[in-house]
């Protein structure tokens, strides 16, 4: 039975999407199925030209380029802010564009791949009618309904290369090298990357750390022959009785950030005495994280998500997100996987592993 079906890629870029979007396409082709991609995330479906037909011609050899061929965007119509940070909801005349748009051009089912925020709005466009499946797209690896999201590899392979450059450095000219990573709330990146990449201390927003106590493990790693220290740290860290630090943007807004250079500042004032004068740095890696061509694993990961997603379609299973759950994609409804968020726990084995090797959290 020929079909329509409509895509769009939400929220913040990763390595993957394009993964997703051939996973689709290739697998529509095979039920005789039509594939419309939507541009710039949701905004897409409000826009007379936004949208264009995805054909296996001109999805060839995206699955390897970061980004995502369709564009994307976490502002616009389609973003409500509740209390507290949460999602509002979306105005009744945005989802009666959008069942317009849908209708004429007679799309039958609507693939969304985006986190939390997309996903929430998903299920309000499921709620209306609309039939929705979701993909997850998280490279804070943050969503506790799927054991990992393409992306997040990417992201952990970036901080992993630049600890093993800042590491050279970092001996050369017997410094503390400060790195901070994404994680607003989750420190999955900082804490698989900063593993990987050898870092002698990792601060994680789950574990609240002082800065006497990061002071204490530089000093000790000096005191044992060890004159250079790495520092990996979220973004969302934060002191043991404090919150997560904030800088003001271009746009006037204050957005997470800028823990690194504080931590610097901190350290400066515990370190350096007139017996040990220690030169302290600090890198962001900011959107370095976000860009890139996608590992092997995202690669494999994005696609067998696109594949799912159509099953899905076909089967009429709508209102549903794809889970990689047990080596397996799975899947499990949109209500249930939107704010159920996956943070590390202090007492797991990768906290543990860290710890038996000598690596500190600040704690």
């Amino acid at each position: 039975m020929n079909k329509t079906i409509g895509v769009l890629t939400s929220g913040g870029d990763c390595p993957g999407l394009n993964a997703v979007l051939r996973g689709v396409v290739c697998t529509a082709a095979k039920l005789d199925w039509k594939v419309i991609g939507f541009r710039d995330g949701y905004e897409g479906l409000l826009a007379d030209d936004g949208h264009m037909e995805l054909t296996l011609q001109n999805t060839e050899g995206i699955m390897q380029r970061g980004g995502t061929i369709l564009g994307t965007t976490n502002r616009g119509h389609f973003v409500r802010k509740g209390g507290s940070g949460g999602r509002g909801r979306l105005d009744p005349v945005v989802i009666a564009r959008t069942k317009e748009t849908l209708a004429r051009l007679r799309i039958s089912a609507l693939v969304t791949i985006g986190g939390d925020g997309s996903l929430s709005t998903s299920q309000q466009l499921f709620e209306a009618g609309i039939n929705v499946i979701g993909v997850p797209k998280t490279i804070d690896n943050d969503l506790e309904a799927t054991e990992s999201s393409f992306g997040f590899d990417s992201a952990v392979a970036c901080v992993t290369d630049a600890l093993d450059r800042l590491h050279t450095t970092a001996r050369a000219h017997k410094r503390v090298i400060i790195i901070e990573v994404m994680g607003r709330h989750a420190g999955w990146i900082a804490l698989h990357g900063g593993l990987a990449g050898g870092a002698d201390a990792i601060l994680l927003p789950e574990i609240p750390f002082s800065y006497d106590r990061l002071a204490d493990a530089v000093r000790a790693r000096e005191k044992s022959g060890h004159p250079s220290t790495i520092i990996v740290v979220a973004e969302g860290a934060r002191l043991a009785g404090g919150r997560e630090h904030y800088h003001a943007a271009q746009s006037g807004e204050y957005r997470l950030g800028g823990i690194g250079e504080t931590v610097a500042h901190e350290l400066d004032r515990r370190i350096n005495r007139p017996r040990l004068t220690k030169e302290i740095r600090t890198c962001v890696l900011g959107h370095l994280q976000r860009g890139g061509d996608p590992t092997t694993l995202d690669r494999i990961l994005g696609t067998s998500f696109g594949v799912k997603a159509v099953d899905l379609i076909a089967e009429g299973k709508f209102g549903q997100m794809v889970s990689y759950q047990h080596s397996q994609v799975l899947n499990v409804p949109i209500a249930s996987a939107v704010r159920r968020q996956k943070i590390v726990q202090t007492d797991c084995q990768m906290v543990a592993t860290c710890r038996a090797i000598g690596i500190s959290f600040g704690d």
